[in-house]
């Protein structure tokens, strides 16, 4: 079985199951593990693995619109070592002063392989979920899609400090606040861009036309070999992180004056399929390990 299945068992024995975040009241919460043969490349450092686990639940936050309060991780690995310890602390308050959150601690573990559980607690008024998209309106993304599918290309190539920098996304908290006022289906696109217009269209039971030209991230561009390479990277490799929503199209202008970051509109909600260009698109993205 694997993630999308056992998650497929257990949405429907857990109320609310399904978004980026559980919602109770006013409150969101959200967990997240990550594991160094999966989710940190060789030469990654622990500066950038504290600020891109805690990140990752940060991103959940955004997703549902929410301002984030506090982090918590736990640091797992075979041994603990002064320098990575602290590096691992210092990425994870970094990110979170970046949203004005606070990192508040969390545990501390040995494990076989470095592992890093974080959880976040923020809070909305009115949370966006995946369920509220509608025919006409329009499907949009923030920033640029395949930094993180660059970023590893760099670190097979050994340029390490680029693909760290490439790797420390900006969690979406800001621009998250400002679209959830007007979105009407949110997520962000960890799992990539093409799995996630099918979890949208699957929770708002309609379908996603993408016909105008993706913001692929430059990095992208200068290591793909070819322009395929780099469609597939921005489409399908995920990790990035940025949000992929739906607006009415009356409310679009407004969506992009308010973003903080840029915000691309690239298709229209309709009734039934995913498509891109004319033409099915599979889904397909990013699997956890």
């Amino acid at each position: 079985m694997d993630e999308r299945a056992a998650l497929a068992l257990l949405s429907g024995r857990v109320a609310g199951a399904g978004d980026d975040c559980a919602v109770f009241d006013e409150s969101l919460l959200t967990t997240d593990m990550l594991h160094e043969t999966t989710d940190f490349p060789d030469g990654t450092t622990r500066y950038t693995a504290g600020w891109r686990a805690v990140a990752a639940s940060l991103s959940d936050v955004a997703a549902m619109g929410g301002a984030a309060s506090a982090a918590v991780a736990v640091y797992a690995a075979p041994e603990f070592d002064e320098d990575e310890l602290t590096a691992f602390v210092e990425g994870a308050s970094d990110v979170c002063e970046s949203v004005d959150a606070e990192y508040v601690g969390g545990d501390l573990d040995t494990h076989e392989e470095f592992t890093a559980a974080t959880t976040v607690l923020g809070r909305a008024e009115n949370p966006v979920l995946r369920s509220g998209a509608n025919p006409d309106e329009a499907i949009c993304v923030t920033g640029t899609l395949g930094r993180s599918a660059a970023a590893l290309r760099l670190f097979e190539r050994g340029d390490d400090a680029r693909a760290n920098e490439l790797f420390r996304f900006s969690p979406r908290v800001a621009a998250g606040r400002a679209i959830g006022q007007q979105a009407t289906a949110m997520m962000d696109s960890s799992d990539g861009l093409a799995r996630s217009l099918h979890q949208l269209a699957d929770a708002s039971d309609c379908g996603m036309r993408v016909s105008e030209t993706l913001p692929i991230d430059e990095s992208v561009t200068e290591i793909a070999d070819d322009p395929d390479e780099a469609h597939e990277l921005g489409v399908f490799f995920g990790e990035d992180f940025e949000l992929v929503f739906t607006v009415p199209e009356d409310d679009l202008e407004t969506v992009q004056e308010n973003s903080p970051v840029a915000v691309t509109r690239i298709g229209t909600v309709v009734e039934d399929s995913v498509t891109l260009d004319g033409e099915s698109l599979p889904d397909r993205g990013f699997t956890h390990g």
